[in-house]
């Protein structure tokens, strides 16, 4: 273990301070709460989504969220649940309208790439160009010991509207409805909203074969997708999220 260090654990099994929680979570509703725009959407997007929710016999809100991305398939998964110990479900999957860049994880500043790992959702952004934005935290720990020392990158979202240079674009009315969910989440207590973004469904023949083709002369590509598809396995046969380390030398470390 010594080899490794914790980078997030999406099992809910924080230790955290509950007045640090608490302070983050009221600055959080005063922020979102002073903005007319976030108003305005969740009063348009509220009943909707509640009535979805009724519609799959799932909680409204949700307590937990979890997000995931397939960079070929162009998919955005929304899986759900009510309390640490049950199943996720999944909500709802959006299309990605736009798609930059290749198979592989982003390296650097410019290369216009989606990234591909494990993410969380560390900016809300109302007033973003593109509708709403939701930002991920890259670079993460694993990107800043693989990716560009000086310039790696950075302002990655999932976003509306339909223009990507390395973001996810959904366009503007399921961001409108991500954007409430997401803020619900946060305001029932989920700190860290996970998104993970893999380069294909592993579950799809085509893809797969897609992603064999593309990575053909590219070992270090291979090895990266299969440490990937790992994740994506154990999401598969449980429902739950694996827990995910970063070792020294910036590899992803599936248990």
């Amino acid at each position: 273990m010594n080899a490794c260090f914790f980078y997030f654990v999406f099992t809910c099994a924080f230790v955290l301070n509950a007045n640090s929680i608490l302070f983050s979570q009221n600055s959080y509703n005063n922020y979102a709460k002073s903005s007319v725009k976030p108003n305005q959407i969740f009063n348009k997007v509220q009943d909707s989504l509640k009535k979805q929710f009724e519609e799959k016999n799932l909680q409204w809100p949700p307590q937990q969220l979890y997000l995931r991305s397939f960079k070929y398939d162009r998919q955005l998964e929304v899986w759900v649940k009510d309390d640490n110990k049950s199943a996720f479900k999944l909500f709802k999957t959006y299309k990605v309208c736009m798609q930059s860049g290749t198979m592989g994880p982003k390296r650097m500043e410019g290369d216009y790439q989606v990234p591909e790992g494990f993410y969380y959702i560390n900016e809300f952004n109302p007033n973003s160009n593109y509708h709403l934005a939701l930002g991920l935290n890259y670079p993460n720990a694993s990107d800043k010991l693989l990716s560009d020392s000086v310039h790696p990158g950075n302002n990655i979202y999932i976003h509306g509207a339909c223009v990507s240079t390395g973001c996810i674009p959904i366009t503007d009315f399921p961001i409108e409805e991500l954007y409430v969910m997401a803020s619900q989440v946060k305001e029932l207590g989920q700190d860290f909203i996970p998104v993970h973004v893999f380069p294909i469904k592993y579950n799809v023949k085509k893809s797969s074969e897609y992603l064999a083709l593309a990575t053909k002369e590219n070992q270090s590509l291979q090895a990266f997708a299969v440490t990937l598809k790992g994740a994506f396995d154990h999401f598969e046969a449980k429902k739950q999220l694996p827990v995910i380390l970063v070792n020294k030398k910036g590899q992803y470390i599936i248990n």
